[in-house]
């Protein structure tokens, strides 16, 4: 690890920067191995740099409760334009729907130089029995890429959440590990399109009306106990099943 991303990833996680916005791109300039982005995107626009925009932006699905969310397919159409407006917003960016330089030195400065994010760790994903990213119904590489797909979309819900602290308790599973707790054959925590989670201060309840804006098409049913809220994108993947699962309902 070099110092410079040490310095900046402990200054993001100690909370010593402000959460997106002018000052925090500032105080973090893009890292040597972040995303080399074109001049700049706009509705209209094809290819790789889009899809990569879309991943980043994904969290930003929707203003409130609302089952859509954001394709990654490389075509920049009004769903990506809608979700980069939001992201402008919140990180107090021209929200015009068009991503210049300023936009992407915000969407780097949520980008780690090991590819995981700025608030979230590989290791915080990996399953518990040791295996990290193998074992399960996909190879380890789409794990990791599903996951770090997940990452920028538990950025956007920890945002919305004030940059409260986001806890994983269960990330990605191997089969084995899944068969010992008792999960669903085929959950989507085999795959890595799933977390379970901790968001500090906050009610299972409160998180779940957060992820429904998210982009999240998986959402287990809230509790009133201390207990984590499990989300997932299931609709988005071949292997998931293709359907919303708001177990709760509409809830807001």
């Amino acid at each position: 690890m070099s110092p410079s991303r040490f310095d900046r990833r402990t200054l993001i996680k100690s909370g010593l920067a402000l959460a997106g916005g002018v000052a925090a791109m500032t105080a973090f300039p893009a890292v040597a191995e972040a995303y080399s982005w074109p001049t700049s995107l706009k509705s209209g626009s094809t290819g790789a740099a889009v899809k990569e925009l879309q991943i980043r932006v994904a969290g930003w699905a929707a203003d409130g409760p609302q089952q859509t969310y954001v394709s990654v397919d490389g075509d920049f159409g009004p769903g990506t334009t809608a979700a980069l407006k939001r992201f402008q917003a919140a990180n107090h960016l021209t929200a015009n729907g068009v991503a210049d330089s300023d936009d992407f030195a915000a969407l780097n400065a949520l980008e780690s130089a090991d590819g995981s994010t700025a608030h979230f760790e590989w290791s915080e994903f990996m399953s518990k029995d040791g295996t990290g990213f193998g074992g399960g119904k996909v190879a380890a590489a789409t794990v990791k890429e599903n996951v770090r797909r997940l990452m920028y979309k538990l950025e956007a819900l920890r945002l919305k959440a004030g940059g409260r602290a986001i806890t994983i308790s269960s990330g990605f599973r191997s089969i084995a590990h899944n068969q010992s707790v008792g999960g669903a054959s085929n959950s989507m925590h085999v795959y890595g399109t799933a977390a379970d989670a901790y968001v500090s201060g906050l009610s299972t309840r409160q998180v779940y009306v957060l992820a429904e804006a998210c982009g999240f098409s998986g959402l287990e049913r809230y509790t009133l106990s201390d207990a984590h809220q499990h989300v997932d994108s299931r609709v988005e993947y071949a292997y998931g099943s293709q359907s919303w699962w708001w177990e709760s309902g509409t809830v807001s």
